[in-house]
């Protein structure tokens, strides 16, 4: 592979582009090999070429684990998120992430209690998360590709309405808290499921909504007739899949949308359009 790599310089375009084939082909392995030959190489316009090559080796591997996720039936979501996260951070392993989940979970953990009502509970987490661990939405810089990524969210502490919920949504669940995922129009919200009793029939039934939950604004709980008067501001008929559990799929392709709306606000039109090549993987 040093061999070949050692090419890499070649003048000829048509002879470079079979060298180019032929280093792709040994996919994320021969990475080392480009990264020793850019630090080696003096010349810019060959480490830019170096660049090019080693960024569309790591994205074709993201395309191929994306797709696999996928086929998989998208059961791990905090799986799917990483991934995307490799877009900005090839290197990133879920086990960092799991390590990071696993510390704010303890503490939310430890204040947590069975004699709890489910707004307690919520009320307990929220002071964890937010007042104790300082996680706040993004307002000042609302489209930051950054807000997306969730090792980036993790570490300033600072996301987006969808970034944040996931967060959120993944450490509930983690916790037995029936905690989910709601695709609203526009913003991303999470909702408290439970068992209610229907006072016409006199019936138990399980996975109702008991409350939503807007994880960006300090998990704020809130009604559905709030959900309502929301969709009415945006004059949109009040669909059901408005008011219900979302599924991991619509999540990621949700934020594949935010991710590429963000790229084409800081006019990075090359990522813009990768990005909206990941999305096609969804139809």
């Amino acid at each position: 592979m040093e061999a070949l790599v050692s090419l890499i310089d070649e003048p000829d375009p048509d002879i470079f582009r079979d060298i180019s084939l032929d280093i792709h082909s040994h996919g994320t392995e021969i990475i080392p090999f480009l990264e020793h030959a850019w630090e080696a190489q003096h010349i810019p316009e060959i480490q830019k070429r170096i660049e090019s090559v080693i960024h569309q080796i790591q994205f074709d591997q993201l395309c191929t684990d994306l797709k696999t996720w996928l086929d998989e039936g998208a059961r791990n979501l905090l799986e799917g998120i990483i991934i995307l996260a490799r877009y900005q951070c090839p290197d990133l392993q879920e086990d960092e992430i799991e390590y990071e989940l696993a510390k704010l979970r303890k503490d939310i953990w430890i204040e947590l209690n069975d004699n709890l009502t489910a707004l307690e509970q919520i009320k307990v987490f929220n002071y964890v998360f937010y007042e104790i661990h300082g996680f706040y939405g993004n307002i000042n810089d609302y489209h930051d590709p950054d807000n997306s990524f969730i090792n980036k969210v993790i570490e300033t502490r600072t996301g987006n309405p969808l970034s944040l919920g996931i967060i959120y949504m993944l450490l509930a669940q983690s916790l037995d808290l029936p905690v989910h995922g709601i695709n609203l129009p526009e913003h991303f919200v999470l909702a408290y499921t439970g068992t209610t009793l229907n006072p016409d029939t006199l019936e138990y039934s399980e996975s109702n909504i008991l409350f939503y939950i807007n994880a960006f604004s300090r998990g704020n709980v809130f009604a559905v007739k709030d959900i309502e008067v929301f969709l009415k501001q945006l004059k949109l008929e009040p669909k059901p899949s408005y008011f219900k559990p979302c599924t991991n799929k619509d999540i990621v392709l949700r934020m594949l949308h935010n991710l590429m709306f963000a790229y084409r606000k800081t006019a990075e039109d090359g990522k813009s359009k990768e990005i909206e090549f990941l999305t096609r993987f969804f139809n």
